[in-house]
């Protein structure tokens, strides 16, 4: 069987990049060892808002701002985005980003603990892409649940954690066993939630795609 790197590494071998802005935010966050979306989790995310078209996106883990303007770019005119962000290092290099790279104010930034931001949002979204704390994702389910419309998208990024969620809780360190616990409770969620229809794929470092019923 080919390895599974070697066959990423092709197909992000034919991508055709970005808009040139974000390419230099991505070789800008690699050197600082900021971690953004992978290029084939951006490759993937740019098809779905090809194809859903959102009008009302939630970002839950914003970073330096990079996957907010990769999907502010990629995304109709009248697309608005609210990205929540709790790291105090990382919020004044997003909204530097924002101010420079989003001159349509697409973007809308939150500061502050996503578990209490999202209890006071009201529903209306119909894509949410979920990039934060992986041990976390359990808990901001709920919430995502009640505010994403009918026929909306729940994006999960980073649901494999680079394969340690397929291990048993004693083949990973003893710090990661509840990460892996709680990761593992999402995505059986996921799968069995009769609100929502879900696919696990490999890409990237796992994505989880789940429709609202």
């Amino acid at each position: 069987m080919i390895e599974q790197d070697r066959i990423t590494a092709f197909i992000n071998s034919l991508d055709r990049g970005n808009a040139e802005f974000l390419d230099e935010l991505e070789r800008e966050a690699k050197a600082g060892e900021v971690p953004i979306i992978r290029k084939d989790t951006q490759a993937l995310l740019k098809f779905l808002l090809s194809m859903n078209k959102p009008k009302n996106i939630l970002e839950v883990g914003c970073a330096i701002g990079f996957s907010a303007l990769l999907m502010g770019y990629y995304s109709n005119p009248d697309t608005r985005i609210t990205t929540i962000e709790k790291f105090e290092k990382r919020i004044p290099i997003a909204r530097d980003n924002f101010n420079k790279y989003d001159p349509d104010n697409k973007i809308t930034l939150l500061e502050g603990d996503a578990t209490e931001i999202l209890k006071t949002l009201s529903p209306g979204y119909d894509f949410i892409f979920m990039d934060a704390a992986k041990g976390q994702y359990i808990n901001f389910l709920p919430d995502c649940l009640r505010i994403l419309n009918k026929g909306g998208l729940l994006v999960s990024d980073n649901v494999l954690q680079d394969g340690d969620v397929i291990e048993s809780r004693f083949a990973v360190t003893r710090r990661d066993r509840t990460i892996h616990a709680r990761m593992r409770e999402y995505l059986y969620e996921l799968k069995h939630n009769d609100a929502l229809n879900t696919v696990i794929l490999t890409v990237g470092d796992g994505m989880a795609l789940s429709l609202k019923l």
